[in-house]
């Protein structure tokens, strides 16, 4: 009777892990396609250019351009606007994005957000090094096409975009990189899922966040809801203690997962003004 219950319980998890592993990009990211979303930005009261642009890899992604609404911040000294170059979460497309590029053009930044690839317009299926490539393409985009200086790109990561800004912090110098309701590692995440399935059996994605933060040399800036019960605010204590200095962290009391600018929106957006103001 033991034997037989240890052979089922051996192909449970042989068939949980097999099965994980064959949905795994469909366990991670969900994408809307155009025409789903909130297309028409002048009707929030954004100003948004059209951006296309092509991956590595050849697929052709589409992003929005919005400039700052009011004069910048520190870059009343150096002569340029900073750009932040957002990189949103694994959920819906950059439309359900527009009050938070309401704010932070409103702060003295211009953005640029892109849709990965399977996203809103553009092409292909996301994957992990697929969504690299697309965050390498949009930060070329940025020096190659509208001549923004590294330092004075931000890479702001959004959840799962966090893995998109500290991968190409890690490869590349920009001016400074905000983290919000970002976490540790894949395989942390999915502990989390499926506790009693070790990750190595069925996980492909890494997604090192913690690994690659010390490699980065920019400031950071981590934003984390108190009450986040997708990615605990535990992630973030352990993010903020892998950063380089300089380094700083807010963590928004009674904040979830995805409404950290919502209920601490004046908190939010001196946190970020402050950053923006003490770049280098």
């Amino acid at each position: 009777m033991l034997a037989t219950l240890v052979i089922c319980l051996i192909v449970f998890i042989a068939v949980v892990a097999v099965s994980a592993r064959l949905m795994e990009n469909s366990l991670i990211y969900f994408p809307s396609k155009h025409p789903s979303g909130r297309w028409n930005a002048g009707d929030y009261g954004l100003a948004v250019e059209d951006v296309w642009l092509t991956a590595e890899d050849g697929v052709r992604l589409h992003g929005w351009y919005a400039a700052a609404e009011t004069a910048p911040g520190s870059a009343e000294n150096s002569g340029a606007t900073p750009v932040i170059l957002f990189f949103h979460g694994n959920g819906g497309n950059l439309t359900d994005r527009m009050e938070k590029l309401k704010l932070l053009t409103g702060l003295g930044a211009d953005v640029f957000i892109i849709d990965y690839r399977g996203y809103g317009k553009s092409e292909g299926r996301p994957d992990e090094a697929g969504i690299y490539r697309d965050g390498a393409a949009a930060y070329q985009h940025l020096m190659d096409e509208r001549g923004v200086a590294p330092e004075h790109i931000i890479l702001f990561g959004e959840s799962l975009g966090g893995a998109v800004a500290c991968e190409l912090a890690a490869r590349h110098p920009v001016g400074g990189v905000i983290l919000e309701s970002t976490f540790t590692r894949a395989s942390d995440m999915a502990r989390k899922v499926l506790p009693l399935l070790p990750p190595q059996l069925y996980l492909k994605t890494r997604f090192d966040n913690l690994g690659k933060l010390a490699r980065i040399h920019a400031p950071v800036l981590i934003l984390h809801g108190a009450e986040d019960t997708t990615v605990p605010p535990y992630y973030a204590r352990r993010l903020y203690a892998a950063a380089n200095e300089p380094k700083a962290v807010l963590f928004i009391p009674g904040a979830g997962h995805n409404d950290v600018s919502v209920v601490g929106r004046k908190e939010y957006a001196a946190a970020i003004t402050q950053f923006l103001d003490n770049l280098p």
